[in-house]
């Protein structure tokens, strides 16, 4: 079990490091196309049914790109289609998001001071909860709302505040806000396979047999690609988030997760802006900066209990496994001695005001629950505490390695 948690921990970083490699491709193709709609120009002598045109130069050439607003009058015999970027994003995502929070939900996923949940029940409300609100938000566009495009995305945005709320009442804080991610980010991946994928395909095959393609088919993709740029950059910040207490593990982490969408929605206008017309509205900057601010302000409130309510509640069956195992007492007093003084609800080492990564280590419980980063941190690895902060002993990691193979 000892290498298990090894190996398991260089998989999570491996899925990882795929996720994010896919999400930068896609985010990129994304943002360029968007920029490419945006400043494309209106010149005379354009091909039949050609939009607009843009030059670019990059990498010691020259591009000349036309867009054509339904399709061309022939079907072009080399196509590339821009999908899998997505696909690949979604799909690692999800795959990491059943290592980290499914696999280790006893420690990442539940909080038993929040909800008294099963794993399994935790499970099924983590993957429910990402297709109920892709139909949901289906059913918005393809009603009359689809329509009018401001009065749907400020109610995407209450959806969006409300699923906040909901995911802080049953997750820990680093999961309801990697959830909300995830929820949006279903999202956009269900925008570009159900919709704007199939659309496309209607309007090649229309080329293909010779007819001509409807127009609506690319007026309701365009309007789901608008929301996928506008929701990019929340989702990107809310994947992060899990490395900075500050925005998960305060009591209003949930409306700093709202805030966010605003901040993203005020620097897309700017740069699509941009784009449109050579010039970005700058109130949008002092918009943003003053969210951000409030945002900050937010983060100052600590959500974490009291050392007596920790100390004093019941034990979930995975504390109970780690607490009751050979070398508990050995352990726990390796990680008082040489991890607490940050890892504690109220830190006392300097410049630290929050527990790094919301990790606290001062009850029984503490030490329990968080029994594998420990020994991934500290035991197997010299990853913490930092070198150059305080220097443990082995004799201490040798203690934290024995009690957790006990456990194991």
């Amino acid at each position: 079990m000892y290498d298990f948690a090894v190996m398991w921990d260089w998989v999570g970083f491996a899925v990882r490091w795929l996720h994010v490699i896919t999400a930068i491709a896609w985010i990129g193709s994304s943002f360029y196309f968007v920029a490419l709609d945006l400043g494309l120009k209106k010149v005379p002598h354009l091909p039949v049914g050609a939009h607009g045109e843009e030059w670019q130069v990059h990498g010691g050439g020259f591009y000349h790109i036309q867009k054509y607003l339904v399709a061309p009058e022939n079907m072009p015999e080399h196509l590339v289609w821009f999908k899998w970027e997505s696909y690949a994003t979604w799909l690692s995502g999800a795959a990491l998001l059943m290592i980290v929070y499914w696999v280790g939900g006893e420690l990442f996923l539940l909080d038993p001071t929040k909800a008294d949940l099963a794993l399994w029940q935790g499970i099924a409300i983590s993957a429910t909860s990402l297709t109920i609100g892709w139909i949901f938000y289906d059913f918005l566009c393809k009603s009359k709302l689809g329509e009018t495009p401001t009065a749907l995305m400020l109610l995407l945005f209450v959806l969006l505040v409300v699923m906040s709320w909901g995911y802080d009442q049953i997750f820990t804080g680093r999961a309801a806000l990697l959830h909300l991610g995830a929820f949006t980010a279903t999202i956009m991946t269900a925008n570009v396979f159900f919709i704007i994928m199939p659309n496309q395909r209607i309007v090649v095959k229309d080329l293909q047999e010779g007819r001509t393609p409807d127009p609506k088919y690319g007026k309701i993709a365009k309007l789901r690609s608008t929301h996928n740029n506008y929701l990019t950059l929340p989702v990107v910040f809310l994947m992060l988030s899990n490395h900075y207490p500050l925005a998960f593990a305060t009591e209003y982490s949930w409306i700093i997760a709202s805030l966010v969408f605003l901040t993203g929605v005020t620097i897309r206008h700017y740069f699509n802006t941009m784009h449109a017309t050579g010039k970005g509205p700058h109130w949008t900057w002092a918009v943003t900066v003053i969210l951000f601010i409030i945002i900050a302000w937010l983060s100052t409130v600590s959500m974490h209990d009291t050392y007596e309510e920790a100390d004093a509640r019941a034990l979930t069956p995975y504390e109970e496994k780690f607490a009751s195992a050979a070398g508990y007492d050995a352990a726990y007093d390796a990680v008082i001695g040489n991890c607490s003084m940050c890892h504690s609800r109220e830190p006392v080492w300097d410049g630290i005001r929050w527990a790094p990564k919301g990790v606290v280590l001062e009850t029984k419980s503490d030490v329990a629950r968080h029994a594998t980063a420990i020994f991934l941190q500290a035991g197997v690895t010299h990853a913490m505490p930092p070198p150059n902060a305080f220097e443990m002993d082995a004799e201490s990691r040798s203690a934290i390695v024995a009690w957790f193979r006990a456990a194991e």
